[in-house]
Formats: C-alpha cells, structure tokens, sequence
C-alpha cells in the first residue's frame, strides 16, 4: 500500500462530530406551572465517520435543565471536537450537562448500531410489544382541561396524568371530582403533577383534599431543594408522592443515594435528558429498588429522536406501571417516525420509515 492510500484510508476513517440546533414548535402553545410553552429548543450531535452515521439529540430544556448555561454551545463543540477520546471520557468531563450526556449516549449506540434509529433492539422495536403510557393534560381554564380529560378516555388511556398549579386549586378539585364522578379509580388511573408549585405551609392540606379523589400519586409537591421538608411530607402525606425536578442536579452516586435515604419518596420519575442518560437512570433505579421506592420513565418535551431512545431503553426496563411518553405529537415540525400512540399505549410501527431533516 502506498503513502497515499494509507494517508486516504486513515481520512475516511476518522471519526468526525457536528452539532445543529432546531426549534420544535408546538401545535397549540402548551401551560404548565412555569408559563406557556410556544416552543422548545434541541440540539443534535451527529457522528460520522465513512459511511456510518450516528444521530443524538440533547433535549435541554430551557428554565428547568441544570445545563441551561451560557457556555452550552461552547460545550457541545467541545465535544464535538473532541469526539475521538470516545463516550466515558466525554461523559466524565461533561458530567454537569446531563442533556449533552444523552445525546452522547445516544449517538454513540445509533452510530454502533446496524441501524441509526433502532438503539435498542426488542420485542418493541419489532413491532410485536408496546408500551403502556399516561395520557397528559395541559394546564388552561376549566373547559379546556375537561375536554382533554374527555379526549384521552375517548383514546383509550387508562392513566391520566394533569398538571396543576397554575390555575385556582378548587378548579383543579372540581376537575377531579367531576372524573372520579364518572370513573372510578378501577377505570382511570389519576396522576397530578404539581411542578412544586405548592407552598409548603399548605402542601400537607392539599394534598390531603387530593387524596379524597383516589389518586395514584403526586409529582414533585412543592419546590426542590427542600430535602427535610419533602422527606416529612413523604411521611405524612395520604398520596403517594413522586420526586421529580428533585432530581436535577444530582451528579453523583453518592449524592443520588443520600437524596433517596433522605427523603424516602414514594417513587422518583427519571427523565433522561435532565439527569444524564441511560447510565444515571441506571443508578437511580438500582439505588431507588433498594430502599423499596418505586419509578417510572418520562421524556422531556424531546423530538421524535429523543422519545425513540426513552422509549426503547424504557422497554429493555419491563416496568409494570404506565411510562410518560406520548409528547410526539405535540410539535408542527417534528420528525416522521415509526412511533406511534393507540390506545393508550406506545407502538413502533416498522411499516413507517424515519425522515429525519434538519
């Protein structure tokens, strides 16, 4: 072989990485307790190298993501630029941009992969299983709550999930009653999600009023950062509470474990692009079974790509309980693909191909 030749081979395969941001727009803007949501930032983090091609996306959510910084940019083409020291390096010199951590992860496993979009394979990636997952009610008045309330039974969801907070607490109370006036909680499984919006003066009032209505839990009652506070409410409350943006923030092992033996929650929610991937999932999990606390999955406003990766790592989990995954079809401008929600459950049709354009 040649000078040349060697020379061109080893340019063809030299691994190279680029970033893109893309504005996902929602189809009606969204409320939540922090305000109403027009549209979402994300970012991809493609890999090449020769033919091969690897597809991330680091779904930082503005006002909420630990990563939510200035120097964010700045990070991600160093990464980039540095993708050659391969996935460990990369995750322990990012370890406070758990958004860039996930769509490392993923672009990794999607350039690994024989196929860019099929990180996990499974019986849910074959089309032959699903995944059954909460149907979610956005914040508005009275009326624009009870029609998607009605919507999501009418579709077939068996698992509710409505956030409150932001509008009057007795609405929200009659909201409630009005389902469990018509469901039973045998019929509907009932989540609400507060987004701490509660003042911990009155949060054990609350949710005693809430516990009348048979519901199955609460996410994150009051703001985070309360550790003492959040762990007596754990004790005492009547409903089940569920940590949420408790979690953001928390790097270490060590840490995730004196959070949990702290507060001793009910269950804790892991979303991915906010604590750092599949890995810090992994260590929630493990460290939340040890202590009895239960968990579910829930992706972060992601487009198609990021939901594709939860959604099939949430699978390999076998959890038994409703995962929080149908955020899809929220945007005008997201990306074809096979997943889709029927019946209150996640489906990859393969019969659908991927368009991913940016």
């Amino acid at each position: 072989m040649t000078l040349q030749m060697e020379l061109l081979l080893i340019f063809e395969n030299d691994m190279k990485a680029s970033f893109r941001e893309y504005i996902l727009e929602f189809k009606r803007p969204s409320g939540t307790s922090r305000g109403v949501l027009k549209t979402k930032d994300t970012w991809f983090i493609i890999i090449e190298e020769g033919n091969k091609i690897g597809i991330g996306e680091c779904g930082m959510f503005r006002g909420l993501s630990i990563d939510d910084r200035m120097d964010y940019e700045e990070k991600l083409s160093w990464a980039c630029n540095n993708i050659e020291l391969g996935l460990d390096a990369l995750l322990e010199h990012l370890n406070e941009f758990p958004s860039i951590q996930f769509g490392l992860e993923m672009a990794f496993r999607s350039f690994e992969s024989e196929h860019r979009f099929i990180l996990c394979p499974s019986l849910f990636t074959s089309g032959e299983d699903s995944i059954e997952i909460n149907g979610l009610v956005w914040m508005g008045d009275k009326e624009f709550m009870k029609s998607q309330i009605k919507q999501k039974i009418k579709n077939g969801f068996r698992c509710i999930k409505m956030k409150i907070g932001a509008i009057d607490f007795s609405t929200e109370i009659d909201l409630l009653k009005s389902v469990r006036d018509e469901f039973s909680k045998d019929d509907i499984e009932l989540r609400v999600d507060a987004n701490g919006a509660f003042n911990y003066s009155d949060a054990i009032e609350k949710l005693k009023r809430l516990s009348e209505y048979d519901l199955h839990s609460i996410e994150q009652p009051i703001k985070s950062g309360q550790w003492q506070e959040m762990a007596l409410l754990c004790q005492e409350s009547p409903l089940a509470i569920a940590l949420d943006e408790e979690l953001i923030g928390i790097f270490s092992e060590e840490q995730k474990k004196e959070l949990l033996d702290t507060i001793k929650p009910q269950y804790i929610i892991l979303k991915p692009s906010l604590i750092g991937g599949f890995r810090s999932s992994d260590q929630w999990i493990e460290k939340a079974e040890k202590i009895d606390t239960g968990w579910w999955i829930t992706s972060a406003l992601e487009s198609n790509v990021g939901l594709n990766a939860i959604a099939q790592y949430t699978y390999l989990k076998q959890s038994n309980i409703p995962q929080g995954l149908g955020t899809g079809g929220l945007f005008t401008n997201n990306f074809q693909s096979p997943l889709i929600v029927k019946n209150g459950t996640l489906h990859y049709n393969n019969k659908t191909n991927w368009k991913f354009n940016l």
